[in-house]
């Protein structure tokens, strides 16, 4: 990444020294993890540039749009309305972080024995290490987890912050509190923002992510193919970029790379072996760099075809209804999108069990990885719930918590290679 940076960053309030620090070390891990992959399509070159540049370009463009009296909206999960920031003008950029880099300045306020996800976004404005939560003129949680609840409270000490409450049970009242929670963060937008939310807007916007989502939903499943075209570490990348990716360039360089694997299909390519051990995924999601999991799968031989996450198949499953013909039907069909993706939140919770039947199912799967971070309580518990359901259908699961540290990379890999060989 180009030093002309330096003044941009330094101007963000960065800590340079820490920032290098982790820069320094993003640049030690990609190239053997993502780099040195054989047979990769070429479309991916769009995606390594994007990580190449992942405190650089994007951050510029965000710093160019705010100079333009726009706004830059940070948020954590599937659960804040990507359409309504956009559609007022709003760019919307995704903050959760995948390193234990930055949890020793978490822990100044927060415990140990909490969620690494929360520490490390949490350390990561604390000790001004993320230009992307500089740029931000508001960031948006929700209360899915009592571990993120709380700690935007302290969050909400170093930087604007806005929480959107999520229900934790699906019936008519908690829908009708859902959709007065979508109607007070438009307020909260408009007022920030400006600008007034209008049907035109609205659909654009929903039209605009929706084919995003699609994009996403057939590069994803032509990972079932035998041979998969794609790694799962490159089709993992590409649903970690698209949270924070300019939405019309990213689908585009999907859309390029679904052109490649399709001819990959066509022509019997893979990155794998036709009849390798196909794996999938569920639990917790996997924020940039946490590419672990992946990484201890498949260098062992086994492609990883589907992730029943929130940075997977939860985030591009679900498209919005665009045929309502005024706002306020339309911002309906917005809020019940957000019901028909199970997190681990959510009690009781079948509907999960059902999402991960289904995708193994249709991806030609051997076996589940149920993954869990450590002290991510929902998942943790839920986790029993994931195996009693798989082992009643028959289905191979292996159930794993880990954190982002890389101590536990070779007890990774005897675990799944002996759940493999069990296969």
């Amino acid at each position: 990444m180009s030093d002309d940076y330096r003044p941009m960053w330094a101007g963000l309030g960065l800590d340079l020294e820490k920032h290098d620090r982790l820069l320094a070390l993003l640049n030690e891990v990609y190239p053997p993890i993502y780099l040195e992959q054989a047979d990769r399509p070429e479309g991916m070159g769009y995606f390594d540039f994007v990580i190449s540049e992942i405190h650089g370009l994007r951050v510029k463009e965000l710093l160019d749009h705010k100079a333009k009296g726009a706004r830059v909206f940070g948020t954590f999960c599937l659960y804040v309305p990507d359409e309504i920031i956009t559609a007022l003008g709003g760019i919307s950029v995704g903050l959760c972080a995948g390193t234990d880099f930055s949890e020793a300045d978490a822990e100044v306020d927060l415990p140990r024995n909490l969620c690494p996800l929360i520490k490390s976004f949490y350390g990561f404005k604390k000790g001004r290490i993320c230009p992307y939560f500089e740029a931000t003129d508001l960031v948006v949680g929700e209360t899915t987890c009592d571990g993120k609840t709380k700690a935007y409270e302290h969050l909400g000490g170093m930087h604007p912050v806005y929480v959107i409450e999520v229900p934790h049970r699906k019936n008519d009242d908690t829908r009708k509190l859902w959709r007065t929670e979508l109607d007070k963060f438009i307020v909260a937008a408009q007022k920030l923002t400006g600008n007034r939310l209008t049907y035109e807007k609205l659909k654009e916007n929903v039209r605009l992510h929706n084919v995003k989502r699609r994009a996403l939903q057939r590069l994803n499943a032509l990972r079932w193919k035998d041979p998969t075209p794609i790694s799962g570490k490159d089709a993992l990348l590409v649903n970690q970029i698209a949270f924070y990716d300019d939405p019309v360039r990213f689908t585009a360089s999907v859309e390029k790379l679904l052109e490649e694997c399709e001819r990959r299909v066509e022509k019997g390519v893979g990155v794998f072996p036709k009849n390798a051990v196909r794996l999938m995924t569920s639990g917790t999601p996997f924020a940039i760099p946490n590419w672990k999991l992946h990484h201890v799968i498949e260098t062992g031989g086994w492609p990883v075809v589907a992730e029943e996450s929130c940075v997977g198949s939860r985030y591009f499953s679900v498209t919005v209804d665009e045929s309502p013909g005024d706002l306020g039907g339309l911002l309906d069909a917005v809020a019940r999108r957000f019901f028909d993706i199970h997190c681990a939140c959510f009690t009781p919770n079948a509907e999960r069990m059902d999402d991960i039947v289904d995708l193994y199912k249709k991806s030609g799967a051997r076996g589940v990885i149920n993954y869990t971070l450590s002290f991510c309580t929902p998942y943790l518990v839920e986790a029993r719930h994931v195996e009693n359901r798989l082992k009643k259908e028959g289905i191979p699961v292996l159930s794993l918590d880990s954190d982002y540290g890389m101590g536990d990379f070779g007890q990774l890999q005897t675990r799944i290679g002996a759940f493999v060989e069990s296969l």
